[in-house]
């Protein structure tokens, strides 16, 4: 005997009633109780694209502006070669917050024929194996005498230049010094210069 003829039904009518309301139930149930599935969207990549083109954008125009500082800043000024260092000298003092900042006075000669007006350090400093462990690169004040004594004063070079045939001390201030410093004079080169005819 076949299965399905076992549970089927009849009406008087002679039409045929569905043997199984249950697995209907079960069906709906499912039905109900299933998550949604969502429906498939497609991917608006232009706001990704746009974006990945503003990050290479700023790389690289971050990359062009430090090749550019860099390359202005090691071309020394052949004016430098008529500007005499000598008589260095340095001094440490205890500043507000308990740290130890380091002066470097330095005298400058101009042997030239135009006044030094604007000018900045570099200065190299070395371990006892002549290693490198700090650059600095320091703009210069003019160290001038107090009237009313006491500490010097610093003066901007654009305010008191050297001017031909002048000798001026100027001081450069140094928040911090590498420890492994062989505690010798740094290498000094003088950058950035400003002159005035």
């Amino acid at each position: 005997m076949d299965v399905s003829q076992k549970y089927s039904t009849t009406t008087a009518e002679g039409e045929e009633i569905d043997p199984s309301p249950r697995s209907r139930i079960g069906t709906g149930m499912a039905d109900i109780f299933s998550p949604a599935q969502p429906k498939p969207q497609e991917r608006n990549w232009t706001p990704f694209i746009a974006g990945l083109v503003a990050i290479i954008f700023v790389i690289a125009a971050i990359e062009v502006i430090s090749r550019n500082k860099s390359h202005t800043t090691t071309q020394p000024n052949p004016y430098a070669a008529k500007l005499q260092l000598s008589s260095p000298k340095m001094s440490a003092a205890e500043n507000y917050v308990g740290g130890t900042v380091t002066y470097l006075d330095v005298n400058i000669t101009n042997t030239g024929d135009q006044a030094l007006v604007g000018a900045a350090m570099k200065l190299v400093f070395r371990n006892t194996l002549n290693e490198v462990v700090q650059t600095e690169t320091v703009p210069l004040h003019v160290l001038v005498e107090n009237q009313m004594g006491g500490y010097p004063d610093l003066v901007d070079l654009s305010r008191l230049p050297i001017g031909p045939g002048q000798t001026r001390t100027v001081r450069l201030t140094l928040e911090h010094i590498s420890a492994d410093w062989n505690q010798n004079y740094p290498e000094m080169q003088l950058t950035d210069l400003k002159l005035k005819s």
